[in-house]
């Protein structure tokens, strides 16, 4: 057995179930905006009410990302253990990690509000200025940050190898993510 097989399961299933699920938001959630964009489709499903279609997108975004964490919990318990840090380190990295991670997105979420933050500008609501102000004086794109920071954070809470190289994988899909949004 090789070292890498010794802290990477790369045949356990819930680690391909996980890979998908996060590559398939970004890109799900990429191909329903552009084409409510052109065709208006979820908003003629709401009687031509934007709010009501984005606010309806913004609850589907949500869930299905708590599916993807679900999923990648899953994949870290079939997943070798194999310490990383150095007590106190093991504990004090992964909080803090998940602790600046969830401040960039919670913040993310309350300055761009819930249309500005699940594509409503795909629907034609748009915001009456840019926002400026803190998490995006410090970082151009903090929500994508905070999530990878937050999913590096549970890998090294769970001493799981594997994790790390998702979170690797998850900031990738981001960054290919960001190609088509910005």
């Amino acid at each position: 057995m090789d070292a890498f097989s010794t802290i990477v399961n790369v045949s356990a299933t819930s680690l391909h179930v996980s890979l998908f699920s996060i590559a398939f938001n970004p890109t799900a959630w990429n191909i329903v905006a552009r084409n409510e964009y052109r065709n208006k489709t979820i908003t003629r499903i709401f009687g031509g009410n934007a709010r009501y279609g984005c606010y309806f997108l913004a609850i589907m975004i949500f869930s299905f990302g708590m599916l993807r964490d679900h999923l990648f919990q899953r994949a870290l318990s079939d997943q070798p253990r194999v310490p990383i840090l150095s007590a106190p380190y093991d504990t004090l990295v992964p909080i803090f990690l998940f602790a600046i991670g969830q401040l960039f997105v919670v913040t993310s979420t309350w300055a761009l509000g819930i249309t500005g933050t699940f594509l409503g500008d795909y629907f034609g609501i748009l915001m009456d200025h840019r926002v400026q102000g803190f998490p995006f004086n410090i970082l151009r794109d903090p929500m994508y940050v905070g999530s990878t920071m937050c999913f590096v954070a549970t890998a090294l809470w769970y001493e799981r190898p594997a994790g790390l190289l998702v979170a690797l994988y998850v900031y990738i899909v981001y960054l290919i993510a960001l190609r088509f949004e910005g």
